[in-house]
């Protein structure tokens, strides 16, 4: 059975089939309805998502992002534990490049020089997971860093600010704290005494200098 506990932001799980049409109900009608019951058939994840207030204590809280071609929605799930065959974290950026549009790819394989273990989230990683046109023209590159200090968020934001200047994208990238919360990278790099940092609990402002202490 899956902990709730260990999971992460982005995280990705991924739900037996036979529990799609529970999870589905009152959320979509018409049209839509097969493609997305046919979601788990053909291995397609949601997303782990922040409990809210009337989550039932006994669920894992779960999200699915629907392409343009569907609405654009954004699906709440509340699943049961024993439905979670398996979770994993978000895609690496080196396994998602080939559904990356091809002008695209220079900027990623620059970055995948200096920063291999990075990992995706957003549009480029959902379209890679099922195959759907998730991308438009407006789309960021969506981005998930650990960085262990201060020196490592130091040189990951120098490469940021370094391939943002040319890259045909908005580079949109979170640094990931041993602990598992995030901030934004352009944030970090403003020294502002306060930063928003989100985790799977919600967003808290913290002390500049306690980020990575």
């Amino acid at each position: 059975m899956v902990d709730v506990a260990a999971l992460r932001r982005h995280d990705l799980a991924y739900v037996r089939s036979e529990a799609w049409p529970g999870l589905l109900q009152g959320q979509v009608q018409g049209e839509m309805e097969p493609d997305l019951l046919a979601w788990a058939e053909l291995g397609r994840p949601a997303i782990f998502r922040r409990r809210i207030c009337s989550d039932p204590a006994d669920i894992v809280p779960l999200g699915l992002p629907l392409p343009p071609g569907m609405g654009r929605k954004r699906l709440a799930l509340a699943c049961p534990p024993a439905a979670v065959i398996r979770t994993t974290p978000p895609p690496l950026l080196r396994d998602v490049l080939p559904a990356a549009p091809a002008r695209w790819r220079p900027t990623i394989g620059t970055l995948l020089e200096s920063a291999p273990s990075c990992r995706c989230f957003g549009s480029l990683a959902w379209q890679y997971l099922t195959g759907l046109s998730y991308l438009t023209d407006t789309s960021d590159l969506d981005l998930l860093v650990e960085c262990r200090s201060g020196a490592d968020a130091r040189q990951v934001t120098a490469l940021l600010t370094d391939v943002a200047e040319h890259a045909p994208m908005r580079i949109d990238a979170e640094l990931i704290t041993p602990s598992g919360t995030a901030v934004q990278w352009r944030e970090w790099l403003t020294e502002n005494p306060e930063l928003l940092v989100k985790s799977h609990t919600g967003s808290a402002l913290i002390a500049w200098e306690t980020l990575f202490a």
